[in-house]
């Protein structure tokens, strides 16, 4: 049964969609042993080697202590390893493994694949529309964000 298009919360219909990606994502991706957040965290450390644990939270927007558990379970499981930085021997540097290195290929493939079918039958115009719509709630969203700041 489809609601009428007024009778939808457009939060509870984003998060109803964000959830369903998560899940369909994690299902696929469950043969690789990852996590979807350990999956976004290796991603990262692949495109950007060498990030602080620090550097790493700010570009996900977790918090640090959250991502300190995911790069705990990854280093644990042989896909990410810390190696002292050598302009701080407080601080620690990551990077991805040569076992991540092997499944990121596979990875983007089933990041693309989802998208692939949660995209089904919505042409590429029509997509970009609601993909611009969207990016500018955020903005909206974020400019709230500054705004209260301002205000503290």
């Amino acid at each position: 049964m489809t609601a009428k298009t007024e009778d939808i919360s457009f939060g509870y219909l984003l998060n109803d969609v964000t959830l369903l990606f998560r899940k369909h994502f994690d299902r696929r991706a469950v043969k690789f042993g990852l996590t979807r957040a350990q999956w976004r965290a290796t991603k990262m450390l692949y495109h950007r080697e060498g990030l602080r644990q620090t550097e790493l939270a700010e570009s996900l927007e977790m918090e640090p202590i959250a991502v300190g558990r995911v790069i705990d379970r990854l280093q644990a499981a042989g896909f990410v390893e810390r190696r002292a930085d050598p302009k701080d021997r407080r601080a620690w540097r990551l990077h991805t493994t040569e076992q991540a290195r092997g499944v990121v290929s596979d990875m983007e493939v089933i990041a693309r694949e989802l998208r692939r079918d949660a995209t089904r039958g919505i042409g590429h115009d029509e997509l970009q529309r609601a993909l611009a719509v969207i990016n500018r709630i955020k903005d909206n969203l974020l400019a709230l964000e500054q705004k209260d700041g301002d205000a503290l």
